[in-house]
């Protein structure tokens, strides 16, 4: 399962960034695709990028709205919430786990031989604080002498970002490099922070800062396809413990919002005490079907 999981991450990166005549024209993609958001962290600046970053969406449209109101167009951007609340409720944080080219890239940083740590659980939440404020207060709040708003994740913090656009662009249009300062160096080094701790721990970014992540987290208690514990079979051997990458421990917390679906703990689970539910409806255990059901 792992390496089919692969494969789609790999699948949804090379959707989400179809766009390999930058190399030639050194520009950011704006064809007709660019309306299609992406499920996953995904910089809309990246020259390779055919969709958009929901949450750099989320913050264009409440930098603007003020403005838009005041105008009398009434845009509320119905779209790039709906989209953000179906995905939530439809999968929620399994997104993180199979969509998201930021996650795949922390995942293939953790496989480099190097002493491993733990991520202390109190930092799960600075995510919802970056959410809460710099996705949506002020974006919203913080306006300028016309009333725009900014989009304050992207603009200061979004390792994504950087990574994708930022130096990027810097190497196709040598001429950017002249505009350089300090707050390029402060989102690189935010990106070399999250790069070199991916390697000594799992997912830091998804587990701390991701603000996406944390939006899709809200819906783990009601979301339509997830993982479900069968506490009859369940033994609380503890083997889901130490394979979660989001440090999940499934039979204790089986909504966790961390959980982003991965499979990891059911593969490890002897016992088929995890499985696969949709809508409510057990699946077959996909995850490791050789294993024989235990009375």
């Amino acid at each position: 399962m792992d390496l089919i999981r692969k494969w789609v991450q790999a699948l949804f990166f090379l959707i989400a960034n179809g766009n390999w005549s930058f190399p030639v024209t050194k520009t950011i993609y704006q064809g007709p695709l660019k309306v299609i958001c992406s499920p996953g962290l995904n910089c809309y600046s990246c020259p390779a990028a055919t969709t958009y970053c929901p949450i750099g969406s989320l913050q264009q449209l409440l930098a603007g709205i003020r403005m838009s109101l005041e105008t009398g167009q009434f845009y509320v951007g119905f779209y790039v919430v709906g989209f953000m609340g179906v995905m939530g409720g439809f999968v929620g944080r399994m997104i993180c786990g199979w969509a998201c080219p930021f996650g795949l890239l922390q995942e293939l940083l953790h496989k480099i031989p190097s002493p491993k740590f733990s991520v202390w659980p109190g930092l799960r939440y600075v995510k919802y604080g970056l959410l809460v404020f710099m996705v949506i207060l002020l974006p919203l709040f913080a306006i300028d002498g016309y009333g725009f708003g900014s989009p304050w994740f992207c603009k200061y913090v979004c390792p994504a970002g950087t990574l994708e656009a930022g130096l990027p662009m810097l190497l196709l249009q040598p001429a950017l490099r002249a505009n350089l300062g300090m707050l390029f160096l402060l989102k690189l080094s935010i990106l070399i922070l999250f790069l070199g701790w991916s390697i000594l721990a799992s997912r830091p970014f998804c587990r701390t800062a991701c603000p996406l992540g944390a939006f899709y987290a809200l819906f783990s208690k009601i979301k339509l396809v997830k993982l479900n514990l069968d506490s009859k079979r369940c033994t609380h051997c503890a083997a889901c413990h130490t394979v979660c990458p989001m440090g999940v421990r499934f039979d204790e917390s089986p909504d966790d919002m961390e959980c982003i679906s991965c499979f990891a703990c059911s593969k490890a689970c002897q016992h088929n005490a995890i499985n696969l539910e949709i809508g409510g409806l057990p699946m077959i255990n996909i995850a490791s079907p050789q294993k024989t059901k235990q009375p």
